[in-house]
C-alpha cells in the first residue's frame, strides 16, 4: 500500500504536515509492506530534500499513491479520484463553507477520513493539533497583554525556530498580580497550563479563587460543571452534560467579576450555554479585559469574540457598550485574541507530535485489519459515493436542505 505525503495547497499557505522525516523512517521501519512517497512543496516546515536525505522519493505527481494524507482542505480541483483522502475537511458541524467539498467528494467517490473523528470507541480524540493551540494560544493572550499595557515586548511565535525558544522569551518576562481563568480539560486546556506551569503561575481551586485576593499571578482551571449548572436546580453530571446539555444553564458570571484573562480552552458542543452574552459583558461587574479564545466560536458562547484574527494581525478589541470593534489597546474595551489556525505558528513542533499519534493510531490500523475500529469510525464516506452510517446525519446538508 502506498500513502502520499500531499501538499497543503489552502491560503493562507500552511507549513505543517503530518510526517516529518524522521517520523516517517520510524513508519517505513515499522510497516515494511508500506509505501511512502512526498509531493513536493515550496512551504512544507520541513523541506523535500530532508526527506530525500532519507530515501523518500519526492514526486509532482503522487497520484499513484491509494491512501494521500495532508492537514487542511484539498481545493476542489486537486481531489483525485477514488482515492483514500485524510485532512481536516471542516465538515462535521455542517459548515456552510464547505458543503461544496463535501458534495464533490461524494462525486469523485473518494473516502474520506477526517482527523477530527480519528477516535476512541467512547468518542474521544485520538490525534489533533490541541496542545500546540493551547501553547500557542495563552503566550499569544500574554503577548497581547504585554503590548497593551507596556509591560513587556515577547515576540511573536512564527518568528521562534520551536517550543523551547517559545518558553524561553517567557522566562524573560514578569507577569504583573492578575487572576487568570481557563477553561477545559482537554489537550488545547492542558497546553494552555504548559504556559502558565511554565510561567511559575500559581495554580489555585475555584472556590478560593471566586472568594479571595492575591498578592501574585494565579490561575484557576475550570470543566463543565463549574461554568455550567442544571436549570432545575439538581446537581449536574458531567456525561449527561455532553450527551444533551439542553438541561443546563451557563453558571460563569461569578467568574467574570474576578478575572482579568480568560483563556477560552474548552470544546463547545450543540446547544451548550453561552459562557457570556453580549449583555452580559455590559454589567458593571464584568471584570474581565482580556480574552485569549481558543475555541474561536464566532458570535457565540464568548461574546467578545466577533470575528477570528490572522496572525499577521491576532488582537482587536471588543467595546461591550457599543457591541462593536474597536483598537486592541482602548479604554474600557475587552482584547481579543482569536487566531483559529495557532498550531501554524509553531509548524515544526506541531507536526512532529501529530506524526507520533498518527503513526501510532492510523497507521497499524491499515495492517491489523483495522481491529480496534479507528478507520471505521473515522470514515465520513465510502467508495461509493455515499455517507457511511455514522455520518448519515449530513445528508440533509449535502442536500442543500439544511
Amino acid at each position: 500500500m502506498t500513502f502520499a505525503i500531499i501538499t497543503e495547497r489552502k491560503n493562507p499557505p500552511d507549513r505543517r504536515v503530518v510526517f516529518s522525516p524522521e517520523m516517517l523512517v520510524k513508519a517505513r521501519e515499522q510497516f515494511p509492506k508500506a509505501r511512502f512517497i512526498i509531493e513536493r512543496s515550496a512551504i512544507r516546515v520541513f523541506p523535500d530534500a530532508a526527506y530525500e536525505a532519507l530515501g523518500f522519493e519526492v514526486k509532482d505527481d503522487v497520484s499513484e499513491a491509494d491512501v494521500m494524507i495532508g492537514v487542511k482542505e484539498v481545493p476542489l480541483e486537486n481531489l483525485i479520484p477514488g482515492k483514500k483522502y485524510f485532512f481536516f475537511s471542516h465538515t462535521i458541524k455542517k459548515q456552510p463553507y464547505n458543503r461544496g467539498l463535501l458534495q464533490e467528494i461524494l462525486k469523485q467517490k473518494i473516502e474520506l477520513f477526517d482527523h477530527e473523528t480519528i477516535v476512541k470507541s467512547n468518542g474521544a480524540r485520538l490525534i489533533g493539533f490541541g496542545r500546540y493551540a493551547g501553547l500557542v494560544g495563552a503566550y499569544n493572550g500574554f503577548r497581547a497583554l504585554g503590548l497593551r499595557d507596556d509591560l513587556y515586548q515577547l515576540p511573536k511565535v512564527e518568528t521562534l525556530e520551536d517550543l523551547n525558544a517559545v518558553k524561553a522569551e517567557l522566562d524573560k518576562i514578569t507577569v504583573p498580580n492578575i487572576k487568570i481563568l481557563l477553561s477545559g480539560t482537554g489537550k488545547v486546556a492542558y497546553g494552555a497550563k504548559e504556559i502558565l506551569d511554565h510561567l511559575g503561575i500559581k495554580e489555585i481551586k475555584d472556590a478560593l479563587y471566586l472568594t479571595a485576593d492575591f498578592t501574585e499571578p494565579v490561575y484557576c482551571m475550570i470543566d463543565v460543571m463549574e461554568y455550567t449548572k442544571r436549570k432545575d436546580g439538581k446537581v449536574g453530571d458531567k456525561w449527561e452534560f455532553f450527551k444533551d446539555p439542553s438541561g443546563y444553564e451557563s453558571n460563569f458570571m461569578p467568574y467574570t467579576k474576578v478575572t482579568d484573562y480568560f483563556i477560552a480552552g474548552h470544546f463547545y458542543g450543540n446547544n451548550s450555554p453561552y459562557f457570556f452574552t453580549r449583555e452580559d459583558a455590559k454589567n458593571p461587574e464584568f471584570h474581565i479585559n482580556l480574552v485569549a479564545d481558543i475555541s474561536c466560536d464566532i458570535d457565540g458562547p464568548v461574546a467578545s469574540t466577533i470575528r477570528p484574527s490572522t496572525i499577521a494581525k491576532p488582537f482587536y478589541g471588543y467595546d461591550p457598550q457599543t457591541e462593536t470593534e474597536v483598537a486592541f489597546d482602548a479604554n474600557d474595551a475587552i482584547t481579543v485574541m482569536a487566531v483559529d489556525n495557532l498550531p501554524c505558528e509553531l509548524p515544526k513542533d506541531a507536526s512532529e507530535g501529530f506524526g507520533e499519534t498518527f503513526l501510532e493510531h492510523v497507521i497499524p490500523a491499515f495492517f491489523n485489519g483495522d481491529k480496534d475500529g479507528i478507520l471505521d469510525r473515522a470514515q465520513i464516506t465510502n467508495g461509493e459515493g455515499k455517507l457511511t452510517s455514522r455520518f448519515d446525519y449530513l445528508q440533509e446538508y449535502v442536500n442543500g436542505s439544511e
